[in-house]
């Protein structure tokens, strides 16, 4: 009976635009960390994304594309988001699905969206970043710079933590210790975001002649 009210909870918060921006703490950085840091966020993007095939590529894509369709209406700009976040979510070696789950329970998809404690866009950054990491100037509404930024910060607190990720989710929330927010994320990552390769696309890209 817990699950059912958990379950039916969770449906409610997703559905209703419910987010749950946080707010990562401030944690002065060593030296070695901000340079790691800097340098993460600092190197060129190519957005070649990281699959077998362009066939693989563009099944992801579509498929992507479509659930997100009425969240981000407009198709160019909608592609454009799905290429940015695959490449920045596995440059940084994270699931594109759990960023997926991470965005739509932070900001709801909403490009300018701000907490009460001024964390912003898609994947709700916390400005003190920017003095932290040497990169004051960056804007955080811009969406290659707020997914990059993201990804890097959730990497930093999954290798602070060893691979724990519902501790680094709760750091990341600004809500370590506490399930909620870790529950929510892997649950729109599993509820809303799973993929699994079709297998005639498999198929297709092994029997591929080159």
């Amino acid at each position: 009976m817990r699950t059912l009210r958990r379950a039916v909870l969770f449906s409610a918060l997703l559905g209703s635009g419910v987010v749950h921006a946080g707010a990562q703490t401030y944690e002065p950085l060593n030296e070695d960390t901000r340079a790691a840091l800097n340098k993460a966020v600092s190197d060129s993007a190519s957005l070649r994304l990281a699959f077998d095939s362009e066939a693989q590529a563009q099944a992801w894509i579509s498929d992507m594309s479509q659930r997100l369709k009425k969240r981000i209406p407009d198709n160019f700009m909608r592609v454009l988001f799905l290429k940015t976040l695959h490449y920045e979510a596995t440059r940084a070696g994270l699931d594109p699905q759990l960023v997926l789950g991470l965005i739509q329970v932070e900001s709801g998809f909403r490009k300018y969206a701000v907490s009460s404690a001024s964390a912003r866009g898609y994947m709700q950054v916390m400005p003190f970043w920017l003095k932290e990491i040497g990169r004051g100037k960056d804007n955080l509404f811009d969406m290659h710079t707020n997914l990059r930024f993201g990804c890097t910060i959730l990497r930093y607190y999954l290798d602070k933590e060893r691979g724990n990720l519902f501790r680094a989710l709760g750091r990341y929330n600004g809500s370590l210790g506490r399930s909620e927010y870790p529950n929510l994320v892997v649950g729109a990552w599993r509820g809303s975001w799973h993929y699994t390769p079709s297998t005639r696309t498999v198929q297709s890209t092994t029997n591929h002649p080159g």
